[in-house]
């Protein structure tokens, strides 16, 4: 597969005991849904495919991004985005200050205030540039999150139960907005959840881990 995201007979364990085993293909603009109880390595399948797996656990297969083979390059070299529970935002940062950090180096300071403002206004906060991060609510900060993350350019995202703090109501309307914004750009995403309303949200495969344990 030329574009999306490819794992190749991905298989983790820890002190010689099988975690998990993933073989699959995520088109551009589809998501892979990753589920199952605390515990069984979920987190563990985003941290090989970002570079930063931990140094006890023993992994095995490749991560293919775009037609690159990503397994062996550095964690900042991998193009990957990934969305956690937390927003992450920097408190010491404006909203807009927030948004610059995702941006590729260089540029004039009119171009990236440029694509800050387009940002902004992407995700309905037109006018939000100056505002503390502390001042949004849940809902606003998993968006400039979002966008500050798509800033970077990335190929492929992950999430790592990104909805989970957020009621129902913002859970359901951040959720379609990441999914509408994965989608335009045509970015193959993998989702680990809990919620199986995320998964059928996001109208993709889904892979359970855990479902049997190893011996």
């Amino acid at each position: 597969m030329d574009k999306g995201l490819s794992l190749r007979h991905v298989t983790i364990s820890k002190d010689g005991a099988p975690l998990l085993s993933v073989h699959h293909d995520v088109a551009p603009g589809e998501v892979l849904t990753i589920m199952g109880p605390s515990g069984v390595g979920k987190s563990t399948l985003l941290a090989f495919i970002t570079g930063t797996l931990a140094p006890d656990f023993e992994a095995e297969g490749e991560v293919w991004l775009d037609g690159h083979n990503v397994t062996y390059a550095a964690p900042h070299q991998r193009r990957v985005g990934i969305l956690f529970q937390d927003d992450l935002l920097f408190p010491h940062l404006s909203v807009g200050a927030n948004l610059a950090f995702g941006l590729q180096p260089g540029g004039s300071t009119a171009a990236r205030k440029t694509k800050v403002e387009e940002a902004l206004t992407e995700v309905g906060l037109s006018g939000f540039a100056d505002r503390d991060p502390a001042t949004l609510s849940g809902g606003q900060k998993a968006r400039i999150a979002l966008m500050r993350m798509l800033l970077s350019e990335p190929c492929g995202l992950l999430l790592d139960e990104p909805f989970s703090r957020l009621d129902a109501e913002r859970r359901a309307q951040v959720r379609d907005m990441v999914f509408d914004r994965a989608r335009a750009r045509e970015l193959p995403v993998l989702m680990v959840t809990h919620d199986a309303e995320d998964a059928r949200a996001a109208g993709g495969a889904v892979i359970t881990l855990g479902s049997e344990k190893p011996a």
